[in-house]
């Protein structure tokens, strides 16, 4: 343990002293720790379980190279010679025990999507577009044995008798052919295709469907029975283990053997001559196992993935229980088989990927990654070793019980945002005497790795942690490399240092609150409310209850209220390194060029300025961001951003009355309002202290410093007087006391 710890020690601090030279930010990290990570990439006669551990793989060995594109179906004859199914040009392969390969059979159709054995060491061969069904004898001459109507033969098998049953679209018929050729309708799927064929133990013949895909049993009198209604496009293999299980493997749809997502795709497609377009996502974050017992596992990532799976396998027991096994939203299961020790092979695309399903519950474990996109066709010989097709190009693999020797993996390119520099690259796991694990890193500055990277750094041999030496540049990659003898060394993690390009800071807006308008931190209970006073109000008051009132007033700055002579300052900025930031507030006056210190290093994105320190004018404040905490002195960046201009205006108006005289019964007041800063907002009058009514200046528009007023009250003036009460723009108050001309005097 204490060897443990002093190594992460050791780590760390190679890391930080990487760092420490370097320019400034703070350090981010690449990591490859779970299984959905290392999927990412590329392997090579590697595994990955689901724990995210890549080990030594299976021996994997080309058998044999065909010149077609996609080879879609594999049948075995007794004496262990493949035959193997292509297209876009119809031709069937001959490959015998010992790899030798050779053409078999030419037709003059684009698919022979469906193989099965005929007597003699013939061989059935149903081929698209045109629907027909050849017979084959061993030395490759062939006889038309059925001319169906329908434009695709998707599926053959044969029963003990040597009657052969084909499964057809776009009609969905299933047809009956006796030896001699002769052919009956046997069934009619409400599908559109009929795409695989299958008999159980007892003689039934189980069906599977495409748009909608599902598994029919129908029995020898023709009585059809569904075993699963999924919610898949198609099924795509029908598989029973020793037991007599039924394992199937249905996708989101056909398209020339590339998986298209069921939101574009309403039925297999008509052409089958189409050349693939694999669907190939950014990223892998999802792949579940549901056992039994309906339980889940997932290697998914945090992030919930809403993405439609592009496909699942289900297990349907003798008595027609079922449940789903596996469901992924990135890889189409296209065919399955089963290992020595009877856990399920998946062949999947569009990535060539082999998994292996084993453990309770079940659990997904990569087991080999094929040299092509899809791994359409599987076959296990007398000796265990597991054959299979691929598409994309049209490959023939075989795959060996016995671990490789040597492995590789090449991560997906991993992107810094920006041109960067490398710190350490560490790795985690076990190597047991005789292995190695070595990692290598290349960079460049375009998405996928080209001519243009750099070629591949010498060996990182240390786990603890090494310099990246490749150049400086926004992506890296990383490859690593194990080798070893037996279950060899065990590879867990890769974590990989960069440090981004120090940008400056933004400033992208600073907004200047009305005067007076605060907010109130989170859970303040504010003001008390005040007993007697419910009738009557102030000026501040009134803004107070308006400012409440106002949409966005339980904003997150809190709850929006008024409080004289305070001014508000919010601003908004950020770091492209999310570097932490710190503010300087500066003002200045109208006028003044030099800029003053508010607040020095705030944390807070808000500021409240108590304006009653400062003579009233027209101000400016700039607010300047600094990236100084996450960044060594003197490497420190800053941005800026000046303010709209604003006024700061806290003296109250004066009120000037010239003359109170009463003519005709009314009361005449002559007065002026007058601001040495603000425009006069409004001015009002209360004869009982009050009820407060408006008075407009003579010019009818109150918009200037200076006002001229006549108010003229009917009767007399009481012995209480009249108060006036006048407020600028600012919200600035005063008040003036107005007696009876008989006082007055």
């Amino acid at each position: 343990m204490l060897n443990t710890r002093l190594r992460i020690l050791a780590a760390t601090a190679t890391l930080v002293l990487t760092l420490m030279g370097l320019q400034a930010s703070s350090p981010k990290f690449f990591q490859a720790a779970t299984q959905t990570d290392f999927l990412k990439g590329d392997v090579e006669n590697l595994s990955i379980d689901s724990h995210g551990q890549l080990t030594l793989g299976p021996v994997t060995e080309l058998v044999y190279e065909t010149s077609a594109p996609f080879l879609w179906s594999m049948v075995s004859a007794p004496d262990g010679t493949l035959f193997i199914g292509t297209g876009n040009e119809g031709k069937v392969f001959r490959v015998d025990p010992q790899g030798k390969g050779s053409l078999f059979f030419d037709s003059t159709e684009l698919e022979a999507h469906a193989l099965a054995l005929a007597p003699n060491g013939g061989l059935y061969v149903g081929t698209s577009p045109d629907g027909r069904i050849y017979k084959v004898d061993r030395n490759g001459t062939a006889t038309t044995f059925f001319n169906a109507d329908d434009k695709y033969i998707w599926a053959l098998t044969v029963d003990g008798n040597g009657n052969v049953f084909a499964g057809t679209g776009d009609r969905g018929v299933i047809h009956k052919i006796t030896p001699d050729g002769k052919g009956t309708t046997f069934y009619k799927t409400n599908a559109t295709h009929a795409t695989a064929l299958a008999f159980d133990k007892g003689g039934n013949l189980l069906v599977g469907t495409g748009s909608p895909g599902k598994v029919l049993r129908i029995d020898q009198a023709g009585k059809a029975f569904v075993l699963l209604d999924s919610p898949f496009q198609e099924i795509r293999a029908l598989r029973f283990d020793d037991k007599g299980t039924l394992y199937v493997a249905a996708i989101s749809g056909r398209s020339g053997g590339a998986t298209v997502s069921t939101e574009n795709l309403d039925r297999p497609s008509p052409d089958p001559s189409r050349a693939p377009v694999p669907s190939v996502s950014a990223e892998i974050t999802s792949m579940s196992i549901v056992d039994v017992g309906g339980g889940s596992t997932s290697s998914a990532s945090p992030r919930e993935d809403r993405r439609a799976p592009k496909g699942a396998v289900y297990r349907i027991l003798p008595d027609g229980v079922w449940d789903q096994l596996w469901e992924s939203r990135d890889d189409s299961p296209y065919d399955l088989t089963f290992d020595q020790s009877g856990a399920l092979i998946v062949g999947t695309g569009s990535k060539g990927k082999l998994y292996r399903l084993e453990g309770t519950p079940l659990r997904p474990t990569l087991l080999a990654r094929a040299a092509a996109q899809q791994v359409t066709a599987f076959h296990k010989d007398a000796n265990g070793r597991l054959y299979y097709a691929t598409a994309n190009p049209g490959k023939l693999f075989r795959l060996s019980s016995e671990r490789a020797p040597r492995g590789t993996y090449e991560s997906e390119s991993r992107d810094a945002q920006m041109v960067s520099t490398w710190g350490a690259i560490s790795w985690r796991g076990t190597v047991p005497g005789g292995s190695r694990i070595e990692l290598f890193t290349r960079a460049g500055n375009t998405e996928t790795p080209d001519d243009t990277w750099s070629v591949w750094s010498s060996a990182y041999a240390s786990a603890d942690g090494s310099a990246i030496t490749s150049p400086k540049a926004r992506y890296l990659q990383w490859r690593a490399v194990l080798t070893g003898k037996g279950d060899g060394p065990v590879l867990t993690s890769v974590t990989a240092a960069y440090l981004q390009r120090n940008l400056r800071p933004q400033v992208r807006s600073v907004t200047v609150h009305p005067p007076g308008i605060v907010f109130q931190k989170p859970f303040s209970t504010g003001d008390p409310e005040l007993a007697g006073f419910d009738d009557q109000s102030t000026p501040e008051r009134k803004l107070a209850a308006a400012a409440g009132q106002q949409p966005g007033a339980s904003s997150p700055l809190g709850r929006r209220t008024y409080q004289k002579g305070l001014q508000t300052l919010v601003w908004k900025a950020d770091d492209e390194n999310d570097d932490d930031l710190v503010y300087d507030v500066l003002f200045r006056r109208e006028g003044e060029t030099a800029w003053k210190t508010l607040r020095k290093a705030a944390t807070d994105a808000i500021l409240v300025w108590d304006t009653t320190t400062i003579p009233n004018g027209t101000y400016f404040v700039k607010i300047v961001a600094s990236d100084a905490p996450s960044n060594p002195t003197g490497t420190a960046l800053t941005g800026e951003l000046d303010s709209s201009a604003f006024e700061v205006d806290n003296t109250a108006p004066a009120i000037g009355v010239s003359s109170v005289r009463v003519e005709r019964g009314r009361t005449i007041i002559t007065f002026d309002v007058k601001d040495d800063h603000s425009p006069v907002q409004r001015v009002e009058f209360s004869q009982d202290g009050q009820r407060w009514r408006g008075v407009f200046p003579v010019d009818g528009i109150a918009d200037s410093r200076e006002e001229h007023y006549e108010l003229a009250i009917d009767g007399e003036l009481g012995d209480r007087g009249l108060t006036l009460r006048a407020s600028d723009s600012m919200n600035n108050v005063a008040t003036a006391h107005v007696d009876a001309p008989s006082r007055r005097r």
